[in-house]
């Protein structure tokens, strides 16, 4: 049996969260003549196109055996390196993270706005996966799938290594049963409900999807009104899909954008540690069987989104200075 690569040592653990592991794709292009052109496309247009020029500089990146990479360094397909990122200190985002079920294999958890699933750019402690294994003491935890960060509500997580394929698969073969709600403009004219289908594409490095029209349909969404009040629609949201961003990009395209949202209709600039208005969006229910237990659930989030309950409070909401 061949074995894996082992990390080079010393290479400690930061913040609960193990050394960046990347293993080189194949290029049959010829696209990447070394490692610096690959490396330059990976992290085109996220914070590590700034960090990882330096750390290759100061010889931190690293490959099997511990032999320090160079940018001109030839690119080898299928071969390991490792690095730790260089992360400032990451302002705590102020709320709680629920648990709405938990057994030995599997974790549910209720996520609030802002908070990240797993580390992703300069988000790395402050994600519900780092919270969760440190307030939970439970360090093998793993995500089933992801929930944007600006997205609330439910998320699964694997307890147990040995389970979390099961998990995964869950979703990947689409056995799982999701709903979301959400708040948007109302359209008295608009009919509903309706099944959206379009293509959508993300681009690496850009914010927004793209619905490609004329496309191949890749993403689809039942879009339900459940009650309205003023001008504000409460929408029930079904994908049978699970693009990046669907639910946002659909929404948009039937002149809804779902309220706070900072991408849809137009790209805006908030700043993050603003915690105000935020996206009027929440995973509200999950329904599968355990592929590990055989227990049916179906579980339902305890948030609420703000704008409906309290639209004044919602659009005040805390800034960080006040929930220090």
């Amino acid at each position: 049996m061949r074995r894996r690569p082992l990390p080079p040592a010393p290479l400690p653990q930061v913040a609960g969260i193990d050394p960046v592991r990347l293993r080189l794709p194949s290029d049959p292009d010829g696209l990447w003549p070394d490692l610096g052109a690959y490396l330059s496309d990976r992290y085109a247009g996220t914070r590590g196109a700034e960090t990882m020029p330096g750390l290759l500089r100061a010889g931190r990146v690293l490959g099997v055996g511990g032999r320090v990479l160079r940018p001109q360094d030839p690119y080898e397909p299928g071969s390991y390196l490792w690095f730790h990122r260089d992360m400032p200190p990451e302002p705590a985002v102020p709320f709680p993270i629920g648990v709405v079920y938990r057994d030995e294999h599997l974790l549910v958890a209720d996520k609030p706005h802002f908070l990240a699933t797993t580390p992703r750019g300069s988000h790395v402690t402050q994600t519900a996966l780092a919270r969760l294994r440190d307030e939970l003491d439970l360090p093998a935890l793993s995500p089933a799938h992801r929930l944007d960060r600006l997205t609330a509500g439910l998320v699964m997580f694997s307890i147990r290594p040995e389970d979390r394929g099961a998990y995964q698969l869950l979703f990947q073969n689409r056995r799982v049963g999701k709903q979301y709600e959400a708040l948007a403009p109302l359209d008295p004219e608009l009919t509903l409900p309706r099944t959206l289908r379009s293509r959508i594409e993300k681009t690496r490095g850009v914010i927004a999807a793209a619905e490609i029209p004329g496309g191949e349909p890749n993403a689809e969404t039942l879009v339900e009104l459940a009650e309205s009040k003023g001008d504000t629609g409460r929408y029930r949201l079904t994908p049978h899909t699970g693009r990046t961003h669907q639910l946002r990009v659909h929404m948009n395209s039937l002149g809804l954008p779902i309220l706070g949202d900072p991408v849809y209709p137009k790209v805006t600039d908030p700043d993050p540690l603003d915690y105000r208005r935020p996206l009027q969006l929440l995973a509200r229910v999950l329904e599968f069987t355990d592929p590990v237990t055989g227990i049916a659930h179906r579980l339902e989030s305890r948030r609420t989104l703000e704008a409906w309950e309290d639209p004044t409070a919602w659009d005040a909401g805390p800034r960080p200075e006040e929930t220090a």
